[in-house]
């Protein structure tokens, strides 16, 4: 008989520790059309980094109706809201970015993108390519969703939307390091950051996560090849900037074939750009090569650094050229804390399912989110977007024309962010 009460109070246990936050679900499900429906207005609505003006302005006037302390123009556009809880407890950040890219959509939504904006002295497309609209709109529902349970919060949430996490346009500062620049990490000060990101190749209603280092750093490099213009026809009296270049591309490419060791961490060196030249019978004086570099360790990315600056110099001494190589730190390494993930998983698995929860490999995306986790223990996970049955293979790539998501199941993030918010304090206090 001692025996069986034991079992069953074992099993009361295990099963309140993976039950949902008391009323959560109803009032989440009650909200779930209207954030659908702020998704697809930002959608149709998208602005570029720095340019998040009307963005802004509707996120905050809805988070003033909610009777949110409300700060705007954080880092030129952000938004911060706090909300303080009925009981006292640590400040728990939440975060989501609101901007878009200059891509132009290809697909055929009744509310997608015909927007265009300047950038960079031309004008371009404008659309949600990465699914900033979603984290927007899924804040916001976490927001309303709070309010609604304000007696049952413990501590204080600050509720941070972020302008220009793709990167603020040339001559700029923006995102991450100019919101911590301007304190949205003090005042009250944060102890702890979560945020998440939809994913195109994750099904709806899915969580992935992974410890530690999870998302890339992100460096953008610039080569400027130095060589001697000739006539086209007289290679030998210049000294070809092009050949050479074609060598330094070549070149880095062996620093992640034969030099890194990738069985440590993965590393990626992609060269995106190379200009050079005005006239088919001209060898022009210059080019130059661009590209972005992406490391998931922090001695490698310094190694690497080194490597790509000896490669390029190097190459172009042989020649006869000069070589001048630019490094511009975007991100860091998307760091979890290890000891959060572990304590927060539960949490995830009642707002997903425990089936549904699931880690995964590093990704070489990168995501300045990896900013907050310098100051404040940190938990960046991905929310599925992908529609039910569809091949993972095939959904478009995030920052493409075709890039698209299924709105259906933005609850699940909005649950998960909720029930972080409800289990951290108890977890934190031990």
């Amino acid at each position: 008989m001692q025996r069986n009460v034991l079992l069953f109070c074992l099993c009361f246990i295990a099963c309140t520790a993976m039950a949902q936050q008391p009323g959560l679900e109803a009032i989440v499900r009650a909200d779930s059309a209207k954030v659908v429906e702020w998704r697809r207005h930002f959608h149709q609505n998208p602005e570029l980094s720095n340019r998040e003006i009307q963005t802004a302005a509707y996120v905050a006037d809805y988070l003033r109706t909610l009777g949110l302390e409300v700060k705007t123009g954080v880092a030129k556009n952000g938004v911060v809201a706090i909300l303080r809880g009925s009981k006292p407890g640590p400040v728990i950040a939440l975060r989501a970015d609101m901007d878009a890219l200059p891509v132009k959509e290809r697909n055929k939504l009744p509310f997608a993108s015909a927007k265009t904006a300047p950038y960079n002295g031309q004008t371009v497309d404008v659309m949600h390519a990465c699914g900033h609209d979603a984290h927007t709109a899924i804040l916001m529902g976490v927001a309303s969703a709070l309010v609604k349970m304000k007696k049952d919060i413990a501590g204080t949430v600050k509720f941070v939307f972020q302008p220009a996490e793709e990167g603020a346009p040339e001559g700029e500062e923006g995102g991450a390091s100019l919101m911590i620049k301007e304190g949205v990490m003090d005042n009250p000060k944060v102890d702890v950051i979560f945020g998440l990101h939809i994913s195109s190749s994750v099904e709806i209603g899915n969580i992935r996560y992974k410890p530690g280092a999870f998302m890339a750093s992100s460096d953008w490099f610039s080569i400027k090849i130095k060589g001697k213009g000739s006539h086209g026809s007289q290679p030998w009296r210049g000294i070809d900037p092009i050949s050479i270049g074609t060598q330094v591309v070549d070149g880095l490419q062996r620093i992640v074939s034969r030099q890194s060791e990738l069985t440590k961490a993965p590393v990626v060196i992609t060269v995106g750009k190379f200009h050079s030249g005005l006239r088919n019978n001209i060898i022009p004086e210059e080019a130059l090569l661009e590209g972005t570099i992406r490391t998931l360790d922090n001695n490698m990315q310094t190694e690497v650094h080194d490597r790509i600056r000896l490669t390029a110099t190097k190459i172009a001494e042989a020649s006869g050229a000069t070589a001048e190589v630019t490094i511009d730190t975007k991100t860091l390494v998307t760091f979890n804390t290890p000891g959060l993930v572990k304590k927060m998983l539960p949490s995830l698995e009642k707002a997903a399912g425990a089936g549904n929860v699931k880690e995964m490999e590093w990704q070489t995306g990168a995501e300045d989110f990896s900013y907050y986790g310098t100051r404040a223990p940190a938990f960046f996970f991905y929310l599925g977007g992908m529609p039910r049955g569809a091949d993972p293979a095939k959904a478009a790539a995030h920052h493409t024309p075709d890039f698209y998501i299924d709105d259906s199941m933005l609850s699940t993030g909005v649950k998960a962010l909720c029930q972080l918010v409800f289990d951290y304090p108890g977890l934190a206090i031990k």
